[in-house]
């Protein structure tokens, strides 16, 4: 535990919140208007998941049983396809039925538009009881997504230093989940009251496992699938008898690239690689072991459930699969697709997608065109030969959105620091200016995939500041890279190569703290107060409200003997986050040198009590109370 200046770290995003581009019209208060199949909806979201790693979708190495099971006693969409590689504007579109224009939310950390119902809130007004419970920050509250939820499960977990994760584990999720189902329907009990239970579990998403062990990186992703798999069997479990009143639906909310197209993880492109997931249905009403070719959207799975329940969904994107429960076919449709994270993110020019009959157009600087009957894996551009056709979808595909984004406004600053912190949003501040003549992102990705790789969690020491190096030598501007290769230094003891990373990311205009703590780290360590003093205070006006930057400014004062000071600043940090070890035991070595040696005795006491049985840090705070008693 450090006794100097110390920073929370929270590397390598930027968050932008924009206004939507047009609101969709509100949808009907969700009337009764058939009859009900299903009395309770499960809705199962599983972060980052491939369709062609699930087994029911003919993958023979998957570990999927219980996702398999449903798929066997329910109807597969072999066609399902994401509105957005992006997991907020995805999940937003999984429980508006829009697609993002319609309801707001564009990039993580943009918030969905309030004014745009939602299942929970159509459901919620209808009497039943409804809860969520979500892995991982994307999801967090403060982005919109609790409208409607009795109980909102966002809460995520501190490590032994007191610093908050980014997220939790599956079995955390579905321990909370099936809690909620008890107290709704304690056992012994008569039938629950109807409900709708989300349940969000974040495993596939990178990093996957733990990558030191050598094992490749596809192998330790399907590792965290089969851990999701064995969870959702949990889940299920807990259902007991409601399971026979009870829809069940399953859906990753994108997938993931592992070198297609030249890209690794996902949100910069749409191609299928990202944009097609697994979707499945069981429960009452459909026929067992059915299968659905045609292609759908994730924007079809809320009003697929409204209808299952009795009720209708107006005014959305989606259409009613339940036709498609019994064996019926679909008709066919164009389906719309679209990514502005290149844009909010880095400044790129944003992708969108029209997917209609045989062809998929990418719209972008150099548009795309795709035969994907023929050519699924979307290798070959048929746009010089199929003009007409490419300059069609390119007109339907500016009917959804056009290629810009009215307005832009920074996210608060603790939501871009968490985002960084799993990797998201790594490029500077959009203006507002319009956005023609931005890079193609097609042009881009080789950088994409370097800070892919370093967001991803697989890199890190050496060859984690040797790819954030190249990342600043070709794209000298991005302040986000450059704060992550200043941490990368600052936790490699190189206090003398750090501070310029910190300097250069201030001078890109990165809005945040953490430019500053690192700063204040090392003008700390080489006994720079002064210049400590300048940093924190600029920390300070960026962020006010950030315990850590509360924190420091008290190890700061304490380092100039400023006792007094010092006490009443790390009380104030605490006061603004309690769990806060690292503040809690600098305030008792702050009362141990003030001579108050009562209230260092009993800070110290506290911090024990709040310390896990096996954290590191228990023998220094045992060492000190023992000093002070």
């Amino acid at each position: 535990m450090a006794h100097g200046i110390w920073a929370k770290v929270r590397p390598f995003a930027m968050a932008i919140c924009l206004q939507p581009l047009a609101m969709a019209a509100a949808c009907s208060p969700g009337v009764p208007t058939s009859t009900p199949a299903a009395r309770n909806v499960l809705l199962i979201t599983i972060d980052t998941l491939r369709a062609d790693h699930v087994g029911a979708y003919g993958y023979t190495k998957a570990r999927t049983p219980v996702l398999d099971a449903l798929a066997t006693g329910g109807v597969v969409f072999d066609r399902a396809y994401a509105a957005s590689p992006v997991t907020l504007p995805s999940h937003a579109t999984l429980l508006t039925g829009r697609y993002p224009p319609g309801h707001g939310s564009r990039d993580n950390g943009l918030r969905a538009t309030a004014e745009v119902p939602t299942l929970a809130t159509l459901l919620n007004a209808r009497g039943v009881r409804t809860a969520a419970f979500v892995a991982a920050f994307p999801l967090d509250h403060q982005f919109g997504l609790n409208r409607g939820f009795e109980v909102y499960g966002d809460q995520i977990p501190r490590g032994p230093d007191g610093r908050l994760a980014n997220e939790r584990p599956a079995s955390q999720v579905v321990d909370d989940a099936i809690a909620w189902l008890r107290t709704i329907a304690p056992p012994g009990a008569p039938a629950p009251p109807a409900f709708f239970l989300w349940v969000h579990l974040f495993e596939p998403h990178a990093p996957y496992g733990d990558p030191s062990t050598g094992r490749s990186a596809v192998e330790r992703y399907d590792d965290e699938i089969a851990t999701v798999d064995r969870e959702i069997g949990r889940l299920l479990g807990a259902l007991g008898p409601a399971r026979s009143e009870t829809l069940v639906a399953a859906a990753g909310d994108h997938g993931e690239a592992f070198g297609e197209h030249g890209e690794y993880a996902h949100s910069i492109f749409v191609y299928d690689t990202t944009l097609r997931v697994p979707l499945l249905f069981s429960g009452p009403g459909i026929t067992a072991g059915t299968r659905v070719a045609g292609a759908v959207t994730l924007a079809d799975v809320a009003p697929t459930l409204m209808r299952q329940l009795g009720a209708s969904l107006a005014d959305v994107d989606g259409v009613d699969l339940s036709p498609a429960f019994g064996g019926t076919a679909l008709p066919r449709r164009e389906l719309y697709a679209e990514s502005f994270a290149p844009l909010v993110e880095f400044g790129w020019a944003p992708l969108r997608s029209i997917r209609s009959g045989p062809w998929k157009l990418v719209a972008a600087p150099t548009l795309e065109l795709f035969d994907i009957e023929k050519d699924p894996g979307e290798q070959t551009n048929l746009v010089a030969s199929q003009p007409v056709v490419a300059r069609d979808l390119q007109a339907r595909a500016d009917r959804y959105s056009l290629a810009s984004l009215p307005t832009a406004a920074s996210a608060n600053a603790e939501a871009a620091g968490r985002l960084r912190a799993l990797g998201y949003s790594a490029g500077s501040r959009i203006s507002e200016s319009a956005t023609s003549n931005r890079p193609d992102p097609k042009d881009r990705r080789e950088l994409a995939a370097r800070i892919a790789q370093v967001t991803s969690g697989e890199l890190t020491g050496a060859a984690l500041i040797a790819a954030l190096e190249g990342i600043v030598r070709e794209n000298p501007g991005n302040g986000q890279a450059h704060l992550r290769l200043g941490y990368a230094r600052l936790q490699a003891d190189d206090c003398a190569r750090a501070e310029p990373e910190f300097h250069a990311a201030a001078a890109a205009g990165l809005p945040s703290a953490d430019v500053f703590l690192g700063l204040a780290t090392c003008l700390g360590n080489r006994r720079d107060l002064a210049g400590a003093e300048r940093a924190l205070g600029e920390a300070l006006r960026l962020e006010p409200d950030n315990p850590a930057v509360v924190a420091n400014i008290g190890l700061l004062q304490a380092a100039k003997g400023e006792l007094a000071a010092a006490i009443q600043s790390l009380n104030g940090a605490l006061a603004l986050d309690p769990q806060l070890h690292e503040a809690r035991f600098n305030l008792a070595l702050a009362y141990a040198k003030a001579g108050r040696r009562a209230e260092a005795a009993a800070a110290a006491r506290d911090l024990l009590s709040r310390l896990p049985p096996q954290a590191p840090q228990r023998s220094e705070v045992e060492r000190l109370l023992r000093a002070v008693q």
